[in-house]
């Protein structure tokens, strides 16, 4: 029977990064008519949705996340018609599009940084970003002691004195929320997008947009007590209350279109109820759940942010997500490839230490899988996570391009490793992600023995990553118990996770270290792996009918 539910509410979400999915014209760079010549490979995999990474106009100083144009596509992925011709094919196939919106910065090419640059000091078109003198004498000092993201200081100094902020890289000018043009342009974006028919956006650095107006440097910050949280702390730049004033105009331009538009913010927050606070009613839809991303692979620890995700988020009336991997950090599949893995950090980049074994976490990755496409309410899957790519780590040092390598100064390989194209056919590299006579090489270089993990190697397999995922998205379509709802714990020795999802399925994960026996009078659904004499492996998930 239809739903009556809203489709963003259990969609399951791929994650599109343009330049490593497709390459139709044999640059070596993918695009949108890549995209296009594969929505049959994502219907076939269930997909209800794709989150597009920026494929606006750009100089490419970060991957396209420093845009020039937000009404313009970059000719390295095509034009707005070819953009218009891949949401007009999606729907086709069922398929809805979001793309990302990038509101906190734009690139030092958009023409409003070109003309505050033209106008000099003082000026109404520097009034847009956040411009300031120096400290100091001379004022030679940054206005305040705030960091990149990528490194160094968040400010950079111009040849006529003044400074500017860019919580990313300098190519990166913060726009300045407090200025009325810029939300009046912002809601103009929207509206521009939504009339050619995407169906919502994925918001970038959805929690930075306000800063606080007096820019003090940034206080210590205390740290958490054992086994705690980090306190929340006002930051002054970082999940301010003013953000959501901004978002619940959104709100109301997205409920102006028919078809149930959506905005799913990248928020990172401290707590619980400061991330519930962006999908508060009236405010946007859903938000990134990265705690669950951050967790180790532990029972308790994803049992307690499964808990306080779906306490806090039910509280608001909000759907949660789920996540194992994006572009920004490593592919879970190498993540969990280590005996122990710690909690993630946020702000550092992970670094997980100990032996890799890739055959430990591939394993994982399919329970991960399972646990994720389980649990209540929407999920996201990183291109690649159901090829169970992993991490490459042995990029050289010349090819590498993200900024925060150079940024940091060499000392953070940054997040190349996890853009490498992806694999579809063939032997050899370029694997099918460009065409047999491109003229270009991948734009970063793909490992040689990717061959046994691309798409074609791993159709019809039914050992293998793709069709458990491909299997799992079906069932979580077609069975009632599935997506949106709540879950029941059931209990369960230490290291395993088990609950019910009504009517008629169980989920159970084991994570310890010895074989669980599965309750008798069950049917099996999906498993991540064998199931011998009733007995679940450590490091194996089940779906059961009860």
């Amino acid at each position: 029977m239809p739903s009556t539910t809203p489709w963003w509410r259990s969609a399951v979400i791929y994650q599109v990064y343009v330049r490593s999915f497709a390459d139709s014209g044999g640059d070596g760079v993918g695009d949108i008519a890549g995209i296009r010549s594969r929505l049959p490979y994502l219907k076939s995999l269930g997909v209800d949705a794709l989150w597009i990474n920026p494929w606006y106009k750009s100089p490419m100083a970060d991957g396209g996340y420093d845009v020039a144009d937000f009404r313009a596509i970059d000719p390295l992925f095509g034009t707005l018609a070819d953009a218009e011709q891949l949401i007009a094919d999606a729907h086709e196939h069922g398929i809805r599009i979001i793309p990302d919106i990038v509101p906190n910065h734009t690139s030092d090419q958009h023409t409003w940084f070109q003309a505050a640059l033209t106008a000099g000091p003082g000026s109404p078109e520097r009034e847009r970003y956040i411009f300031r003198p120096g400290r100091g004498p001379d004022g030679a000092e940054p206005p305040n002691n705030w960091i990149s993201c990528f490194g160094g200081p968040a400010w950079t100094r111009l040849p006529d004195g003044d400074w500017y902020l860019h919580l990313y890289a300098p190519e990166q000018p913060d726009l300045n929320w407090q200025h009325p043009d810029v939300h009046t342009e912002f809601e103009s974006i929207l509206r521009f997008w939504f009339n050619r028919g995407v169906d919502g956006f994925r918001i970038d650095v959805a929690h930075g947009l306000a800063k606080d107006p007096e820019l003090p440097d940034l206080p210590p910050l205390p740290a958490p007590a054992d086994g705690q949280p980090r306190p929340y702390v006002q930051h002054p730049h970082w999940d301010r209350d003013e953000v959501h004033d901004i978002y619940r105009t959104w709100r109301k331009i997205a409920d102006e279109f028919d078809g149930e538009r959506a905005f799913v913010a990248e928020a990172w927050a401290d707590t619980p109820e400061r991330l519930a606070a962006y999908v508060r009613p009236g405010g946007l839809h859903t938000a990134f759940n990265f705690d669950f991303l951050m967790a180790s692979w532990d029972a308790k620890d994803l049992r307690t942010v499964i808990d306080d995700s779906l306490a806090m988020l039910s509280g608001v009336g909000a759907p949660a997500t789920w996540v194992l991997s994006n572009h920004d950090v490593m592919r879970h599949t190498s993540r969990y490839a280590r005996k122990t893995v710690a909690r993630w950090v946020p702000n550092q980049r992970y670094q997980p230490e100990g032996d890799i074994d890739l055959e430990l976490g591939t394993r994982r990755a399919r329970a991960a899988a399972l646990l994720m496409l389980a649990l209540p309410g929407g999920a996201y899957i990183y291109q690649g996570d159901e090829l169970g790519l992993p991490e490459v780590e042995d990029l050289s040092e010349a090819v590498l391009q993200d900024p925060i390598w150079e940024r940091s100064g060499h000392t953070d390989r940054g997040r190349d490793g996890c853009r490498v194209p992806i694999p579809w056919s063939g032997q050899s590299a370029p694997f099918g992600f460009s065409p047999a006579d491109a003229s270009g090489e991948p734009w970063l270089p793909q490992p040689a023995n990717w061959s046994e993990r691309s798409v074609q190697a791993q159709t019809g397999d039914h050992t293998s990553m793709l069709e458990l995922y491909r299997t799992a998205l079906h069932l979580r379509r077609n069975h009632p118990a599935l997506g949106d709802g709540s879950l029941a714990w059931v209990d369960a020795p230490v290291g395993v996770l088990a609950f019910r999802r009504a009517p008629g399925l169980l989920c159970v994960v084991n994570l310890s270290d010895e074989p669980y026996r599965l309750p008798e009078h069950t049917a099996t659904l999906l498993a991540s792996g064998p199931i011998t004499d009733g007995l679940l492996e450590p490091d194996h998930a089940i779906w059961l009918q009860v």
